[in-house]
């Protein structure tokens, strides 16, 4: 794990989420794989894993750089921008 200068930048506490689950999929009817929670504004996505990939399609949207995943028991981060766990 590095640090990164993004993580210094996000809100304290972290954003409460949106949703439970990606909306984007539920609009769609699509399943999730994995959700990731974006610590900017707290977006709800499915990762790369899944179909669709929204919350990498959020990144791409947004700039909003780091996201954490968002399943029960873990609470790693990932920078996009920097490519690395965080």
């Amino acid at each position: 794990m590095s640090e990164c200068s993004h993580v210094a930048e996000l809100p304290r506490p972290e954003p409460v989420p949106l949703s439970e689950t990606c909306p984007e999929c539920l609009a769609v009817g699509s399943h999730p794989v994995q959700l990731r929670l974006c610590l900017v504004c707290g977006h709800v996505g499915c990762c790369d894993s899944s179909p669709l990939k929204h919350a990498s399609s959020h990144f791409r949207e947004t700039a909003h750089a780091v996201m954490r995943s968002f399943e029960p028991g873990q609470a790693w981060r990932w920078c996009f921008v920097d490519g690395s766990i965080v």
